[in-house]
């Protein structure tokens, strides 16, 4: 193997000796990302894109069979609609982006550059919505949104970046209640079985919540540093939105009465999450029904049978191209070594290898990148048994990612055991919590740890809260987070 062809693997950082390096790195050698030149914003490259446009399809299909359509809201937002709510402001106000000119001329009003969309649908619903025969409204929208973040890394903290908002409008309580569960269960299974990540769900506390909301409920992913990423979010709204922004209806008992409304969402930011979950020391993993590419044929062959052994890739590729996504690499001017780590790197799911001796016995060599397993294939299989293994290579990389959680979940009964996982260890820490922001605050400035939710799934780890010995409410998850 040439020095050259060893490069993709030498640049990219050991995990272990940097991880926010490493991270880096892959996007970067993957072509994921690449900087823009405005400080904290980046560039989607097509592979990366693709993988995006993969989820978008694969989500949008569930919104669509909960009922749900999409819709465009401006970007613009004025002042004035922004400022009527001001929980709202104060949450988003050191991250908002303004506009203050209009070509040469100085604007009369501010607008702001959307960093979520509440105030601007909130206005339109008002508009939209006056009987109890209008609702629900299930409304969808993929958008860019604005951050004017001061620390940045690509797909998971930018000033820009691609998202979904649903926000919905409901007659009652309890409908809002169950639509803002059900979204949180839809990026579960989302999660969970399309991008191979388990997730905890819960609860966000007082503090955590969303600005504005009455309940906020997460799934949190661990990455494989250790840290804790919020992965997306279900906020149940209440009436406050409703009542700030006048959005009523005339219900069947001829009452006026204000909506009850949800917000949820989750962005690009799940990128990262795949990268920093099933990514190794030899660049990306896939799971096999995001990735942009899942099977990539690699012709082995010399001159004098390149001819020969490129007509019965094509021949696969042809048949394959009905049902995968796979790609023929026949370029010259590369070897077969430097293809395998190029596609390795770039986490394709499967490589098919086919050579003279291959198509002596008809048959394709398959490599799995999850385990780097070799299978020979008869040729006439390969439609059928690629299939299953792209199946078992999904639920595969789920398995090794449930296990790194269990593994690196452990429990505290004190601070100062809390405060010893976080330096020796990683992972998330199951610990009783007496239900107090105080406490809560006192746990991130002693351990750097935050309370990452209230979990669905309680468990009774001691009756005492953690940090002030008090009695305990709730079992909480903690980690550092992202």
């Amino acid at each position: 193997m040439t020095n050259k062809e060893n490069n993709f693997v030498k640049e990219i950082t050991s995990k272990e000796e940097d991880f926010s390096q490493w991270y880096i790195d892959i996007i970067m050698k993957t072509e994921l990302a690449d900087y823009a030149p405005i400080k904290g914003c980046m560039v989607i490259r097509p592979y990366g894109f693709t993988l995006w446009e993969n989820m978008q399809f694969l989500l949008d299909k569930r919104f669509k069979e909960t009922g749900h359509s999409n819709a465009y809201f401006p970007i613009f937002i004025p002042e004035k609609l922004l400022q009527k709510e001001a929980e709202h402001v104060e949450g988003f106000a050191p991250e908002v982006a303004w506009v203050t000119h209009g070509g040469t001329e100085q604007l009369a009003e501010r607008i702001a550059v959307r960093p979520t969309s509440e105030t601007i649908i909130c206005s339109m619903y008002s508009k939209w919505i006056n009987s109890y025969r209008d609702l629900p409204v299930l409304i969808n929208q993929w958008a860019n949104v604005v951050r004017w973040e001061k620390s940045t890394k690509p797909f998971l903290r930018t000033a820009e970046f691609l998202w979904q908002e649903g926000h919905t409008a409901h007659a009652t309580e309890e409908e809002a209640e169950e639509e803002t569960l059900q979204m949180l269960e839809v990026y579960r299974d989302f999660i969970e079985k399309e991008l191979s990540i388990p997730v905890i769900k819960g609860r966000k506390t007082e503090k955590e919540k969303f600005a504005g909301a009455l309940r906020t409920y997460t799934v949190e992913a661990l990455m494989s540093d250790g840290k804790a990423l919020q992965s997306g979010t279900s906020h149940n709204l209440g009436q406050h939105f409703a009542k700030v922004f006048d959005i009523t209806y005339l219900d069947k008992d001829g009452e006026l009465k204000y909506v009850w409304q949800t917000s949820w969402g989750v962005s690009t930011r799940l990128i990262g999450a795949i990268i920093m979950t099933h990514g190794d020391n030899r660049g990306l993993k896939l799971p096999p029904n995001v990735a942009p590419i899942q099977i990539i044929i690699v012709p082995i062959s010399s001159p004098s049978n390149r001819d020969v052994v490129l007509n019965n890739c094509n021949q696969i590729y042809n048949t394959l191209k009905k049902i995968y996504r796979v790609k023929l690499d026949d370029r010259d001017e590369y070897t077969p070594g430097w293809k395998f780590n190029e596609w390795e790197m770039k986490g394709v799911p499967i490589r098919l290898e086919l050579g003279p001796r291959d198509i002596e016995k008809n048959q394709a060599v398959l490599v799995r990148r999850d385990t780097g397993e070799k299978k020979s294939v008869k040729i006439e299989m390969l439609e059928e048994y690629i299939g299953e293994l792209l199946n078992e290579i999904q639920e595969n990389m789920l398995s090794q990612a449930k296990n790194f959680v269990q593994k690196n979940t452990n429990s505290a009964e004190t601070v100062k055991e809390l405060y010893e996982i976080m330096e020796h260890k990683k992972g998330f820490v199951k610990a009783m919590w007496c239900g107090s922001r105080e406490c809560e605050d006192k746990i991130k400035d002693e351990t750097g740890a935050t309370i990452r939710c209230i979990p669905f799934t309680q468990e009774n780890i001691s009756n005492k809260c953690i940090c002030c010995g008090h009695q305990a409410k709730q079992m909480v998850y903690l980690a550092r987070a992202y």
